[in-house]
């Protein structure tokens, strides 16, 4: 499909480039263009984190993101480009671990394709992550992307009330 990029990202060779993400979904036609950018954070589930290291299976992922984006397209219709790339090895705090970026006509369709194909790549790829502690310690994630409980706790933190279904 000319209108979906997949890719993989060795961080030992290079980032991820978000930039690139950008320009392979505009288009004259675009005037909605959205992206997320997933970093490596420093505090997971209350514990301090120097970095993640992201083991996969390529060629399984990367069918992954080609299923993900078919499905993205028939929900959202086209026309549509759609960027999916992912960070694969050691990523140190502030790195780009994911990028979405996708292009519409319309600002609605953009954000829509775009989260949809966020969660479903976080929900079904096969991608591990382990997070190192400042501790010493590290841990393999359960890989959820929107454990329900954690997510309620941190909007309450922040001062958000109510339930965010979308």
């Amino acid at each position: 499909m000319e209108n979906l990029h997949v890719e993989i990202v060795d961080r030992s060779e290079a980032k991820l480039n978000v930039a690139a993400a950008l320009e392979f979904v505009a288009d004259p036609r675009f005037g909605g263009i959205a992206n997320f950018v997933g970093r490596v954070r420093e505090f997971n589930r209350d514990r301090e984190v120097t970095g993640i290291t992201y083991d996969l299976f390529e060629p399984l992922v990367l069918k992954t993101f080609r299923e993900i984006g078919a499905r993205t397209l028939a929900e959202v219709g086209a026309p549509l480009k759609l960027w999916i790339a992912h960070a694969q090895g050691d990523l140190g705090l502030g790195d780009p671990a994911v990028v979405v970026a996708a292009g519409t006509p319309h600002r609605d369709e953009a954000f829509r394709a775009c989260r949809l194909t966020i969660e479903a790549l976080k929900h079904e790829a096969p991608i591990w992550k382990q997070e190192h502690y400042a501790d010493g310690d590290s841990a393999w994630s359960e890989g959820c992307s929107l454990c329900d409980e954690h997510r309620e706790a941190e909007r309450a933190a922040a001062g958000f009330h109510g339930t965010d279904h979308g």
